[in-house]
C-alpha cells in the first residue's frame, strides 16, 4: 500500500475536534477557484450516483441528507466587506435544498442522460444551494440517487469525507460562523489586518506574475490569437453538452492485467487515459506524447478544511506502448507525483494576487494557471480505494456507484480555445474499478455512443472487458 493510500485510510478512520481559533478563511487556491467561476460563468461540479436494485430505505436517505447538510459539504462562502478581503467559510442560516423525489420512472438506458440533466440545476457556493440530492425511479425496478454539488466547496477526497460522515453519522462540527455574524466594523478590521499580513506573499506573487507573463509571452500570444479566432468564428457563446460515460471493470481482472503489464492499478489507469487520449486526437504534435495533468491529494488531516487540498503533477506518457508494457508509464507517473508534492507549481505563487484582481485580470491568471496549450493536456484523477461506506447512502450497499466530474455552462468558444477536453476520474469501490470519462473533440461526432465505442475499444486493447453506462 502506498503512503498516500495509508494517509487516506487514516483520514477516513479518524475524527477531529474543531479548531477554536480558526478564522475559516478560504485558502488562496480555493478563492481562485471561486473567483474563476464568477469571472467565467463556468461551474465545475462533482456528482456521485448510486443505483439500488433492491428496495431503498427512504428514511435512511433522509437521515443521510440531514447529516450531509451538517457536514463540510453543506458550507457556503461569505465574501469580505473589503473589495480585496479574503472570503470565509460559513454555515448557512437557511435549510439546504429538499430531497427531490421524481415520480416519473426513467429507462435504465437513460441513467446517464438523467444524471447529465442535473448539471443544469442552479448551484452556487456563495448563495446556495451548493448541492442537491435527487431520487429517480427506473423502469426496471431499480432506484437511482444522485448527489451533485459545486467543486468549489470540496475536491474528490473532501466530498468522499462528507459522504462518509453523513453515512456513519459521525459529522464534524467545524465551528463555522453564521453569515453576517461579525459586525461590519469588526469584519473590516479583521480582514484589513489579514490583507496586511498577506502583503509579503502578494508582493512575491506580483514579481512571479511579471516573470511568468514574460516567460510565457509566446504561449499567451498563441492563446490570445486562438481566443480572437474563436470569437470571430460564429456562435461561440453557445452552451455545449460535453458527452460523459462511466466504465465498470472487475477489480481482480484489472489488478491481474496491471501486474501482467509490469504496472500497478494506478499506472494502468494512466495508461488507459493516455490511450483514450490518443483515440481522441489529444497527442502533442512535437513528439506524439500525451500530456497528463494528474490531481494529487494533499489532505492528511481532518483539521484541514481546504476545499481543494491538492497539487497537480504533469506527466508525459507515450501512448503507443502502454497496452503491452506499463513499466515506463509507471516510472514517469511516480516521478511526476513526487515532484508535484515536493516542488510546488511556481504558478501557484500567483494565487495571493487573486483578492486584488478585477474580473478581466482573473481571466488572465486562468490563462497562466491553465494554459490553453498546444500540448492538449488531459486531466485525470485517481481516488484509489474508497471506503465501502461511500456505497451505503441508505445503509446498505448500492449495486452500482460512480463519482465523476461535470462542467456547467461550457461554451463552444472555451472548447475551441482548449482544442477540446478530456477529463478522466477513477476510483475503486464495490469490487469494481469505476472510470468516468468526460470528453469533447473539436470537429468530431461528440456523442455518448461514440465515446462508449472508443472506451470499449481501448479496454479491448488492454485485454479487459467491462460494463459501460
Amino acid at each position: 500500500m502506498t503512503t498516500e493510500s495509508q494517509a487516506k485510510r487514516r483520514l477516513f478512520a479518524r475524527r477531529a475536534q474543531p479548531d477554536a481559533v480558526a478564522d475559516h478563511r478560504l485558502e488562496f487556491l480555493d478563492q481562485t477557484a471561486f473567483e474563476l467561476m464568477r469571472a467565467t460563468g463556468r461551474g465545475q461540479l462533482m456528482q456521485c450516483v448510486w443505483v439500488y436494485e433492491h428496495p431503498l430505505d427512504f428514511d435512511a436517505v433522509r437521515r443521510f441528507h440531514r447529516n450531509f447538510a451538517e457536514s463540510h459539504g453543506g458550507r457556503h462562502i461569505e465574501r469580505s466587506p473589503l473589495p480585496f478581503g479574503r472570503p470565509r467559510w460559513v454555515k448557512p442560516t437557511s435549510a439546504p435544498s429538499e430531497i427531490r423525489f421524481n415520480e416519473q420512472a426513467r429507462p435504465r438506458a437513460a441513467l446517464l442522460d438523467w444524471a447529465d440533466e442535473l448539471a443544469s440545476l442552479p448551484i452556487d457556493p456563495e448563495h446556495g444551494p451548493t448541492w442537491y440530492l435527487v431520487v429517480q425511479p427506473l423502469t426496471d425496478g431499480a432506484t437511482a440517487i444522485s448527489m451533485v454539488g459545486s467543486h468549489v466547496i470540496g475536491d474528490g477526497i473532501g466530498a468522499g469525507l462528507a459522504i462518509f460522515e453523513a453515512v456513519t453519522g459521525n459529522v464534524r462540527d467545524a465551528g463555522y460562523d453564521r453569515p453576517g455574524t461579525r459586525p461590519r466594523w469588526q469584519a473590516l478590521k479583521a480582514d484589513l489586518r489579514q490583507a496586511v499580513h498577506d502583503l509579503p506573499q502578494t508582493r512575491r506573487g506580483f514579481v512571479k506574475g511579471v516573470k511568468l507573463v514574460y516567460g510565457k509571452r509566446r504561449e499567451l500570444a498563441v492563446s490570445r490569437k486562438s481566443r480572437a479566432a474563436a470569437e470571430q468564428g460564429g456562435p461561440g457563446d453557445q452552451i455545449v453538452a460535453v458527452p460523459s460515460i462511466v466504465l465498470f471493470v472487475d477489480i481482480d481482472d484489472w489488478d491481474a492485467r496491471a501486474k501482467d503489464l509490469g504496472g500497478s492499478s494506478y499506472s494502468l489507469f494512466v495508461g488507459f487515459t493516455a490511450k483514450l487520449a490518443e483515440r481522441l486526437g489529444r497527442r502533442r504534435q512535437s513528439d506524439g506524447a500525451v500530456t497528463l495533468v494528474i490531481a494529487i491529494n494533499l489532505r492528511e488531516s481532518l483539521d484541514d478544511d481546504r476545499a481543494l487540498a491538492m497539487a497537480f503533477a504533469n506527466a508525459t506518457v507515450d501512448p503507443t506502448s502502454v497496452t503491452t508494457d506499463l513499466t515506463e508509464a509507471r516510472a514517469v507517473v511516480r516521478t511526476a507525483r513526487e515532484t508535484a508534492k515536493n516542488e510546488p507549481d511556481p504558478t501557484f505563487e500567483l494565487l495571493p494576487l487573486m483578492p486584488w484582481l478585477p474580473k478581466a485580470a482573473v481571466k488572465g491568471v486562468a490563462e497562466l494557471l491553465f494554459a490553453y496549450s498546444e500540448d492538449l493536456p488531459v486531466s485525470c484523477s485517481n481516488l484509489g480505494d474508497l471506503p465501502p461506506q461511500l456505497a451505503q447512502v441508505d445503509g446498505t450497499d448500492a449495486e452500482y456507484v460512480f463519482i465523476r466530474a461535470l462542467d456547467q455552462n461550457v461554451t463552444l468558444r472555451e472548447l475551441e480555445r482548449s482544442h477540446g477536453q478530456l477529463v478522466v476520474v477513477s476510483g475503486r469501490i464495490n469490487g469494481k474499478v469505476v472510470i468516468s470519462v468526460e470528453a469533447y473533440q473539436i470537429g468530431a461526432e461528440n456523442s455518448k455512443a461514440r465515446l462508449r465505442a472508443l472506451a470499449a475499444s481501448v479496454l479491448t486493447e488492454f485485454g479487459l472487458t467491462g460494463a459501460i453506462e
